[in-house]
C-alpha cells in the first residue's frame, strides 16, 4: 500500500518539475504565450486545461480496452472535444470575461499537445486511478507554468497582479512585457529555471574512463596513459 502511495504521489509531482509539460516537454506553447499577459487569464486557461486532462484521462482509461487501436486518435479527440465544450458553454455562461480574454484558445484546448499526449502516452495504457493523478499532476504544472509568467508578465508590464496596483509609484511599467518579445524573454528565463531545479545538465561527480562511450577506441586507454583510479 505504501508503495502504491509513493507510486501515485511521484505520478502527481512529476509534472510539476520533472517533466513540467511546458517548461520540460515543451507542450502547448502556443497557448501559454498568447494568454499569460495577465495572471488571472493564466489561472482561467489552467483550470480548463486541468480539468478536460483529469476527465479525459479518466474516460479515455476506462475506454482503453474498448476503443479499437485503428481508430484511438480520433476517439481520443471525441472525448476530449466533449469535455472542452462543458469548460467553454461553463465559462461563457459565468465569466463572459475571461471567454473573451482567453478567445480562440479555449477552443483549441482540444488539440492541446499536453492533452492529447498524455491520453496517447499514459490514459490508454494505465488504470483509472493512476491515469487520474497523472491528469492532475500535469494540469498542475501547467497551471503553476502558466500562472508564472502571468504574475511576471503583468507586474513587470502593467505594474499589476491580478488587476491590483501593486508597482504603482515605485517604476513605470514595462511594456514590451505584455508584447510577444517580452513573453519569450520570460518564457525563456522560466525554461532555464526548470532545467536548473530539475538538475538538467549537472555534471557526474566522477566520471573515469570506464563510464565514457569512447572508451573502446581512446589511444590513451590503449596506451595506459590513463590514471589508475579512472581506469577502474
Amino acid at each position: 500500500m505504501e508503495e502504491k502511495k509513493k507510486g501515485l504521489w511521484g505520478e502527481f509531482t512529476k509534472g510539476i518539475i520533472i517533466e513540467n509539460p511546458v517548461l520540460r516537454l515543451m507542450l502547448g506553447c502556443c497557448a501559454t504565450l498568447a494568454v499569460t499577459t495577465a495572471a488571472s487569464n493564466a489561472i482561467g486557461m489552467g483550470a480548463a486545461t486541468t480539468f478536460v486532462l483529469v476527465c479525459s484521462n479518466a474516460v479515455i482509461s476506462l475506454l482503453r480496452n474498448v476503443i479499437p487501436n485503428k481508430v484511438r486518435i480520433p476517439a481520443f479527440i471525441t472525448v476530449i472535444a466533449g469535455f472542452v465544450t462543458i469548460v467553454q458553454m461553463f465559462i461563457k455562461a459565468f465569466s463572459p470575461a475571461l471567454d473573451t480574454a482567453l478567445g480562440v484558445f479555449l477552443p483549441l484546448i482540444v488539440v492541446n499537445c499536453i492533452i492529447l499526449g498524455r491520453a496517447e502516452m499514459f490514459a490508454s495504457k494505465n488504470k483509472i486511478l493512476p491515469s487520474i493523478i497523472d491528469g492532475l499532476g500535469m494540469g498542475v504544472g501547467f497551471t503553476a507554468a502558466m500562472l508564472a509568467m502571468g504574475v511576471i508578465r503583468e507586474l513587470l508590464g502593467a505594474g499589476t497582479v491580478f488587476g491590483l496596483p501593486v508597482l504603482s509609484g515605485f517604476m513605470e511599467p514595462i511594456i514590451i512585457f505584455l508584447l510577444p518579445p517580452g513573453g519569450f524573454f520570460v518564457f525563456g528565463m522560466l525554461i532555464a529555471l526548470a532545467g536548473k531545479l530539475s538538475k538538467e545538465g549537472k555534471a557526474p561527480e566522477s566520471m573515469g574512463c570506464a563510464h565514457c562511450p569512447l572508451a573502446a577506441g581512446c589511444s590513451k586507454l590503449k596506451e595506459k596513459d590513463c590514471k589508475k583510479g579512472e581506469a577502474e
